[in-house]
């Protein structure tokens, strides 16, 4: 799912095929922006924040895309085949001389003007990949709610930006503590290492194509996507539930013999659905 590293190569393929270009089409495909029309102006940079895409165009403006679950953007040369889902599905449009980038299924779209961006983006935490990063003001966000549940604060955007439900298990299981328990209860050692844990994670996976936790070859992530398949450190089935404030509930998924903490409340176990996968057993990010 796109967390901050699938956003950053995201960000890098469409600076890549259009900042410093002119762009020859320009398609806004949500009802507010339908007449916006941008041809003729150039492309200046594409830049990520957290989960968020900033693309800043000469005139002061900026597009400003999240992909959230199931968006994405394609970039293609003038020759390809549009592959990205179908026609009623795309949202922008935006095309040069030489390549096109495409967005689809996005749920935000908005243009904006480039010295209102912090409206959208200004709530954000320090970003684990951008040059705001600062581990000590991400750890103080953290822990500024000792009571609310580590998985719960980790993915709150406002703490620090770039963690969606992957990793949020997955740095759970790497601290050997449940999503459920309270931040506040966090050993401090444990504290301490997390933003560092955090930034490695993502820096490590944000030029490969495939998203990997484990080190291993047929192993990608340590408990994201496993239930009920057995632990890779104890062999104990690794369990599944939701877990949220109410306002929406997210997959989240630990092995109770090597995570200490409190558990989920009852009835919220879900059933795992397999995740798409290459030849080779190994997860396909689902956007890009």
């Amino acid at each position: 799912m796109p967390e901050g590293d699938t956003v950053w190569q995201t960000a890098r393929r469409l600076d890549t095929a259009l900042a410093g270009k002119v762009l020859s089409r320009s398609d806004l495909r949500v009802p507010k922006f339908a007449t916006a029309d941008l041809t003729g102006r150039t492309v200046l940079d594409v830049t990520p924040r957290g989960k968020h895409l900033l693309t800043r165009i000469e005139g002061g403006l900026t597009l400003h895309s999240h992909l959230r679950m199931d968006g994405s953007w394609k970039v293609y040369g003038n020759d390809e085949r549009w592959r990205g889902g179908p026609a009623h599905q795309i949202r922008a449009i935006l095309g040069t001389v030489d390549r096109t980038a495409v967005g689809y299924r996005l749920p935000v779209l908005e243009l904006i003007r480039t010295v209102d961006e912090s409206r959208a983006v200004g709530h954000l935490g320090p970003d684990l990949l951008g040059p705001d990063w600062d581990p000590d003001r991400a750890l103080t966000n953290l822990l500024s709610d000792p009571a609310r549940p580590l998985g719960e604060a980790l993915l709150d955007q406002r703490n620090l930006a770039g963690i969606g439900n992957v990793y949020k298990s997955e740095l759970c299981f790497l601290l050997r503590v449940t999503p459920w328990l309270p931040v506040g209860a966090l050993p401090e050692d444990l504290a301490a290492r997390l933003p560092a844990l955090a930034k490695k994670l993502l820096e490590a996976n944000r030029d490969r194509p495939i998203r990997s936790t484990t080190g291993h070859r047929h192993h990608d992530l340590f408990v994201y996507g496993r239930a009920p398949r057995p632990c890779l450190r104890c062999q104990t089935p690794v369990r599944a539930a939701d877990q949220g404030d109410g306002s929406r509930e997210r997959p989240t998924y630990w092995c109770p013999t090597c995570q200490s903490g409190p558990a989920p409340a009852p009835g919220t176990a879900r059933t795992s659905r397999a995740h798409p996968r290459t030849a080779h057993g190994t997860r396909r990010r689902t956007s890009d």
